[in-house]
């Protein structure tokens, strides 16, 4: 009898504590997407249009620098595991409701707009059925969901990861 409830018990644990693995979400940082011995390349943040021209509607007309490293390697254990990670948004599509549910996931604030993307192992393309109103660029966000380890292109930049993101909210310093 005392087998039996020490099984029931286990059983129980087991049952509880199921949910508890299935929502374990690691939280990632920018330089665990190069894998180790890759060389990682130092950003050239250089502005890519003359920002004293900024009030002009043509400042921002001119093309964007290329990325220089487009198939940059990455590291493919990642792959399927979810993920919270922080970054800048930069909106690629925005529907009828005013919200980025397609956009670029990138280390810091104007790359792919005022400075050359980083490698594409520091870019993740990330989906969103809900998407996300962007009032402010400089507001960094964490995104939540499965990594994908799957190159994608887009006009702006190649990115070496994909999400399709269950969570999206405004990343806050703790106090």
């Amino acid at each position: 009898m005392k087998r039996i409830r020490a099984c029931l018990c286990l059983a129980l644990l087991l049952v509880c504590a199921l949910p508890a693995w299935a929502d374990d979400i690691r939280e990632l940082t920018w330089a665990e997407l190069i894998p180790p011995g890759a060389p990682p390349e130092i950003p050239d943040m250089q502005p890519i249009h003359d920002l004293s021209k900024l009030a002009s509607g043509l400042a921002e007309a001119a093309p964007a620098v290329k990325q220089k490293m487009r198939n940059a390697p990455v590291v493919q254990a990642l792959d399927g595991k979810r993920i919270r990670m922080p970054g800048y948004i930069v909106p690629l599509d925005v529907n009828e409701q005013g919200r980025t549910t397609d956009f670029l996931l990138v280390p810091y604030f104007g790359a792919c707009i005022h400075v050359p993307p980083p490698p594409s192992n520091q870019i993740v393309h990330v989906t969103s059925k809900v998407g996300v109103k962007i009032d402010d660029l400089y507001q960094p966000f964490w995104i939540e969901g499965p990594l994908q380890v799957q190159p994608t292109e887009s006009e702006l930049a190649n990115a070496g990861y994909q999400i399709d993101a269950s969570k999206i909210y405004p990343y806050e310093l703790p106090d």
